[in-house]
This record gives structure tokens, sequence and C-alpha cells, in this order.
């Protein structure tokens, strides 16, 4: 999550809200309590975070 907050730029709660609507990509799950995010699905998403649609 640091990263990924590191580098888009927005807050969590702003990330999870945008993975909500579908905006954002979703996260990985790794465990109860942690997850991780692809860094090609972060990267796509940098380019072009108006047009990011889930594939």
């Amino acid at each position: 999550m640091p990263s990924v907050l590191q580098r888009t730029g927005i807050s969590k709660s702003e990330i999870y809200r945008r993975i909500k609507i579908g905006a954002f990509p979703p996260p990985i799950k790794l465990g109860a309590r942690a997850v991780a995010w692809r860094e090609s699905a972060i990267e796509v998403w940098i380019v072009s975070p108006t047009t990011w649609a889930a594939s």
C-alpha cells in the first residue's frame, strides 16, 4: 500500500472509493490483513486514470 499511495498521489480512502466504483485496479488479497496490487495494473492506471477499466 505505501508504494501505491506514493506512486498514485491519492489517499488510501480515495483508492478504496475508486475500487468500489470500478475506477481503480482492485487489490489481490494476500492474507487476512494484507493486499497488494499488480504493478502492471497500477502502471496502466497511472498512464490513463480516467479511462482505466477492469479487464
